[in-house]
């Protein structure tokens, strides 16, 4: 059930799956880089949010390289980027793990991104989400894709205080960069 209006302020959690990333030969998981396209993608992503209005007050981004630099060329798009909290259990972590770093989220925190990996970021958006615009949560169930972005927004008094189906899903995009001309 969302919360109704007036029960705090509105706060917005964006979830950014990292771009598309590279498979090396000999490259541990952790340190894999992105892809020509996540390359094109990851700033796609940052001017998509730009587009809709939707810059972070704070960034908490997996130790992986491959979000690292989603976040870096995301960011790049931005004035001024936000801080970053890098936090290594963003890396693989499941619902349980990534509701309990968001909601460690400072109060003063109005909009708070989220840059990781799957499958865990599709399920935490389904779980926070209690309805959704359009048919922003039916795309999200058929395929959350690298580089896509959620929106999720919810009044509450403070992040502690987000609970599984508090958020309506506003906003459901998949960036993509344009390929080079030959």
């Amino acid at each position: 059930m969302i919360e109704r209006a007036g029960a705090g302020p509105l706060r917005r959690l964006v979830v950014l799956r990292h771009a598309k990333s590279a498979w090396p030969e000999g490259v541990e998981d952790h340190r894999r880089p992105l892809a020509p396209r996540g390359l094109r993608d990851a700033p796609a992503a940052g001017r998509a949010l730009a587009e809709i209005d939707c810059l972070p007050d704070l960034a908490l981004c997996s130790t992986a390289v491959r979000a690292r630099r989603t976040w870096e060329l995301a960011s790049a798009q931005w004035g001024t980027p936000p801080p970053v909290r890098l936090d290594p259990r963003l890396y693989g972590a499941g619902v349980p793990d990534l509701l309990q770093v968001v909601r460690e989220t400072p109060g003063e925190v109005e909009t708070l991104l989220l840059v990781g990996h799957n499958p865990g970021l599709e399920d935490l958006v389904l779980e926070l989400a209690g309805d959704g615009l359009d048919d922003t949560l039916e795309r999200v169930r058929a395929k959350f894709p690298t580089a896509a972005l959620a929106v999720l927004a919810w009044r509450g008094t403070g992040w502690p205080a987000l609970a599984p189906g508090a958020a309506l899903l506003t906003s459901f995009t998949v960036p993509r960069g344009k390929k080079p001309k030959r």
